[in-house]
């Protein structure tokens, strides 16, 4: 069944009544994605896979750590995260689903609840949120920890999507399907400018995205949407894998570790490909977005073709620019790599959840826009994503530059 749901600009300004209709929206698909678990395969012990039941006991536990038990929630990003807390509605949930403080390998041997107590505690940890959120003042302090809530779970969820993919498991759900790009791909032209970093402007903001600053640009050209399947299998098909001229250093570390012959979830089918999608193979439709391909692979297909990786600012500008110019700037198809590594603005200062943005501020790549498994409300130009350079579970891929 489609739901609608309002954009990420539309969220992070959202009054309660439209915050809390989102919450109830996103614990449904939440759990609607727990469901695939439960008849699917034992899920292995690997690095971007958890417990099911752990992710789920997470979600409900940060959401009532932040909110419920957090005697300064009022203050927003102005909150100290070291305040002590009300007790916990599960004595011994900050031992069980604080991922700050759980190793990752031993959240398949924890006492976990089961599914269904699992599941009763998230039914009353979010009728408690909204209780509070119905008392709530509608000023964005006050409401600064509902909206990190509902982008905190409606993150997991997408997560969730990665982890069924890589698990087989079958999703018929149209919204989180894939879908054929425009065409044809167009150059965008953009004159030199100075484009101003870290003002996302009104309401919910991430503190990586935050400390506003000028970067000077120079003209460039980017194109008008991602590279599709079309145009990548090329690359691949002249022996783009086995010629490592075109790959980084780190790309040709991979290579010499992973082996790889084609991108993660394709294969060859005779004259044609396949694609391994929610549980089995399927045709590939040239026209989708090249998907499931990490930096590396994005970075080999441009020394191929003589292009390069956009820059963030360049990415931001152009998707920005496209609001008022009427040039089509199309994003949100997958995930996409930029050649900039994620680090601190100048003047970043931590929000109270301080493990969201400053342990990963090692080098890993930047990442813009949206994907199809992502929710609606993580949709917005100036949102940062970031992963490490190798990973290809995640619904990524790339648009290129001139060089």
């Amino acid at each position: 069944m489609s739901v609608h749901r309002p954009t990420g600009q539309a969220l992070r300004c959202a009054a309660p009544e439209l915050l809390a209709e989102a919450l109830r929206q996103s614990r449904a698909d939440t759990l609607a994605v727990a469901a695939l678990y439960e008849q699917g395969p034992e899920v292995p012990r690997r690095a971007g896979l958890n417990p099911p039941r752990w992710e789920l006991g997470h979600i409900g536990w940060f959401q009532e750590f932040w909110i419920a038990r957090n005697p300064q929630r009022q203050l927003g990003p102005r909150a100290d995260p070291q305040a002590p807390r009300l007790p916990a509605r599960r004595g011994i949930a900050d031992a069980l689903y604080d991922s700050s403080l759980v190793p990752h390998t031993s959240r398949w041997s924890l006492p976990l609840p089961d599914a269904a107590a699992t599941r009763d505690d998230l039914r009353r940890q979010l009728e408690a949120t909204l209780a509070l959120l119905d008392r709530a003042d509608a000023t964005d302090e006050a409401l600064y920890f509902y909206r990190l809530a509902l982008f905190h779970e409606d993150m997991h969820h997408e997560a969730g999507l990665y982890m069924a993919q890589a698990l087989g498991l079958g999703l018929s759900d149209p919204r989180w399907q894939p879908a054929a790009l425009p065409q044809p791909r167009q150059p965008l032209r953009l004159d030199a400018a100075i484009h101003r970093l870290g003002d996302p402007g009104p309401g919910f903001a991430f503190d990586n995205e935050l400390a506003a600053h000028d970067q000077p640009l120079a003209a460039f050209e980017i194109d008008s949407r991602v590279v599709s399947w079309a145009e990548y299998l090329p690359f691949v098909e002249a022996g783009g894998y086995g010629q490592p001229h075109w790959w980084s250093e780190p790309g040709r570390r991979w290579l010499s570790e992973q082996a790889p012959a084609a991108p993660r979830y394709l294969r060859r089918a005779g004259k044609h490909w396949e694609q391994w999608l929610w549980g089995r193979w399927q045709p590939l439709d040239p026209d989708l977005p090249a998907c499931h391909l990490n930096a590396y692979e994005a970075q080999a297909w441009c020394a191929w073709a003589g292009r390069r990786l956009p820059t963030e600012a360049e990415w931001e500008r152009a998707a920005l620019a496209s609001l008022t110019s009427g040039e089509v700037f199309d994003w949100g198809a997958v995930w996409e790599w930029t050649a900039s590594a994620f680090a601190p603005y100048p003047g970043f200062r931590p929000h109270p959840y301080q493990d969201y943005s400053a342990p990963w501020f090692d080098g890993r790549p930047v990442l813009r826009g949206a994907s199809f498994g992502t929710q609606p409300s993580m949709h917005h130009p100036r949102y940062r994503n970031f992963f490490s350079a190798e990973r290809n579970d995640i619904f990524a891929g790339f648009r290129s530059c001139a060089r």
